[in-house]
């Protein structure tokens, strides 16, 4: 399909993301996704059984042209749909998803870092203390 929101069609002037407080978490996504979106995915992100949506999306975004990559910390931590943030015109219940300081692991941080590195991401040779 010739989609200009597809990550080999970035051109370096953007910012690519696999998430905003705005939407469900990658995992939550897939999970509910309709079965042609997950076959598409699956296809283009070479997804095999076992494998994790939401790192697969990440690397999409960190190997892409675009000069800015980010996502949510419920992407980096794998999180469904129990952590999205915001439900847009839903007037209660937003907002109530908390990042505590025990989720940010050695094995996350490592795990970010070698991204950062593969896709020459800026400060790969700064440690982050988890």
């Amino acid at each position: 399909p010739a989609d200009v929101f597809l990550p080999h069609n970035y051109t370096r002037n953007c910012v690519v993301y696999t998430g905003t407080h705005d939407n469900d978490t990658a995992v939550g996504w897939f999970k509910n996704a309709t079965a042609k979106e997950k076959r598409f995915a699956s296809r283009y992100l070479r997804l095999e059984s076992g494998d994790d949506i939401a790192w697969k999306l990440i690397r999409a975004a960190w190997s892409s042209v675009g000069a800015f990559a980010l996502a949510p910390m419920q992407d980096f931590l794998s999180l469904g749909s129990e952590a999205r943030i915001n439900f847009p015109g839903k007037p209660s219940g937003n907002w109530t998803w908390r990042f505590v300081g025990t989720d940010l692991s050695e094995e996350l941080c490592e795990r970010i870092r070698e991204f950062n590195f593969l896709y020459q991401r800026k400060n790969t040779d700064k440690k982050v203390e988890a």
